[in-house]
């Protein structure tokens, strides 16, 4: 079971389940992933005991297999898992809910004025995510995968992604405030129910997406790595 002195990045590489519990607290395993559980949960002002609990009942609440460990894939495996996963989802998902956002904020921007502040952080986030997934897969990954990749323009790229993996993670945590943690009014319509349910989702998706590539596809190419 995880303890407070692991980081958060590591409880969720050996148990996946837990990047629920921490989405809905607002930890970023990601681009913060190195922080210890105790000063993430101090961060948020979040009980660590408590916390444990939460992350031993999501463990122990896992049903069937455990997902396939990223740890344990080749690069190429990796790669091909995060492109056919996660890239294609975005590539669905963010032209649909951009125009959502937008129809949502004109219906009942009146009635809640944080709905046009998330109209602009779903665009926002839509003009970061989708360069950013053809830079990765046009510029990025085939230099992973050639024979003699030079480790220095790797290396480059890796930092620029870094870069907007942080901004991107900006955004998300915008994203969450503007939409009040997705709790919706008794009057929300369907159409504002689809946005606030496609929007957790599509957050749970870029959250474990930038795991991977933080903390397991970059340390194989860090200075020192064999």
């Amino acid at each position: 079971m995880p303890t407070s002195q692991e980081t958060v990045a590591q409880i969720v590489l050996d148990h996946s389940e837990c990047a629920a519990v921490f989405q809905k607290h607002r930890i970023d395993y990601c681009c913060r992933g190195k922080a210890s559980l105790e000063s993430a949960a101090a961060e948020q002002g979040l009980d660590v005991t408590q916390l444990l609990a939460e992350l031993e009942v999501a463990i122990g609440a896992r049903q069937g297999a455990p997902e396939a460990d990223p740890r344990q894939m080749s690069t190429a495996a990796l790669v091909a898992h995060i492109v056919s996963r996660h890239h294609a989802y975005l590539r669905h998902a963010l032209p649909f809910v951009e125009p959502l956002a937008a129809k949502v904020a004109r219906v009942h921007g009146a009635h809640n004025d944080k709905l046009v502040a998330l109209e602009r952080v779903v665009h926002e986030l839509c003009e970061t995510l989708a360069p950013h997934l053809d830079w990765e897969e046009g510029v990025l990954f085939p230099a992973l995968m050639a024979r003699d990749g030079d480790r220095a323009v790797i290396g480059q790229g890796f930092g620029s992604m870094q870069e907007e993996h942080l901004a991107v993670g900006s955004l998300l945590a915008e994203l969450r405030r503007a939409a009040d943690d997705f709790e919706l009014p008794d009057w929300a319509c369907t159409s504002y129910r689809t946005l606030f349910s496609e929007l957790e989702t599509l957050e749970g998706d870029v959250l474990r997406h930038v795991h991977l590539e933080n903390h397991v596809l970059g340390p194989r190419f860090s200075p020192g790595a064999s």
